[in-house]
């Protein structure tokens, strides 16, 4: 006859009950499973478009180039090509010149129309394809129409300081730096003047001739840097190595303007 098997003692049932209560208490909790991290999206990278040119930045792509080519290097310019331009300079400095006085082609000038009585203001593009500044061998122009940067020396639009040992009838320096607006036997031809130049009559009220303004006038020159058939946006030459080099920039231009001193415009002149 079998034995009967005794039942724990019910103390020892509780206590081991208890034991594995308290083990689950103390059990350090799990750290969740780390989440998948989230695709992260790549940042937008914006390109800011390039500044425009104004006079003193354009002079001094002129002058890096005029450096590079007196030194015999490899002229630079090509990344001008595509980069808009707005130029203001100063003309009709002082009194207006006499309507005898011959005016310089690519040049602005105001002078005393024949009655005394209004002033004319001109500009006349210069005829650059065959003068040997742009280069001869450039075939691929129809016309380059040339615009001087006057007083390249003088970084800002406003006139220059008369000192006052200075006369203002002594023979101007020659000019080093201009712009040519250069067209393609193919390309557009609504802003070609063909001679013609930019003329503008400024009369006075009441019959009484226009006061010339005393900080005189700004030309407004604003377009596209564009390129000559090598590729580069500007050429320079010079007849000697101890002359400085007449540097010209290639442009398409979109803007011609007269203003007076206080940016106030008195005539324009739009491509197309």
């Amino acid at each position: 006859m079998l034995d009967p098997i005794a039942s724990p003692r019910p103390q020892l049932v509780v206590l081991a009950v208890s034991l594995l209560a308290l083990a689950g208490c103390q059990r350090e909790p799990q750290p969740a499973p780390a989440s998948a991290k989230k695709s992260e999206t790549p940042p937008v990278v914006t390109v800011a478009p390039a500044p425009v040119l104004d006079r003193a930045g354009l002079l001094q792509a002129m002058d890096i180039a005029a450096s590079a080519f007196a030194a015999g290097r490899e002229v630079g310019g090509a990344s001008l090509a595509g980069r808009r331009f707005v130029v203001r300079q100063a003309f009709g400095c002082g009194e207006p010149r006499d309507a005898a006085e011959a005016a310089a082609d690519g040049l602005a000038t105001v002078a005393w129309a024949k009655d005394s009585q209004s002033l004319k203001f001109s500009l006349a593009p210069a005829d650059w394809l065959r003068s040997g500044l742009i280069g001869n061998d450039d075939t691929s122009l129809e016309a380059a129409e040339g615009f001087w940067l006057a007083r390249p020396w003088l970084r800002t639009e406003a006139c220059p300081a008369l000192a006052p040992a200075a006369s203002a009838s002594s023979q101007a320096s020659p000019q080093t730096a201009g712009l040519a607006a250069v067209f393609k036997p193919n390309g557009a031809r609504t802003g070609r003047r063909n001679g013609r130049a930019y003329e503008f009559t400024l009369r006075g009220e009441d019959g009484q001739p226009p006061v010339p303004s005393a900080p005189g006038y700004r030309l407004v020159l604003e377009g596209r840097m564009t390129a000559f058939a090598d590729g580069r946006a500007i050429h320079c030459r010079a007849a000697a190595a101890d002359q400085r080099p007449v540097c010209i920039g290639a442009v398409q231009l979109d803007r011609v303007a007269f203003e007076d001193a206080d940016g106030q415009m008195l005539s324009e002149w739009r491509d197309g």
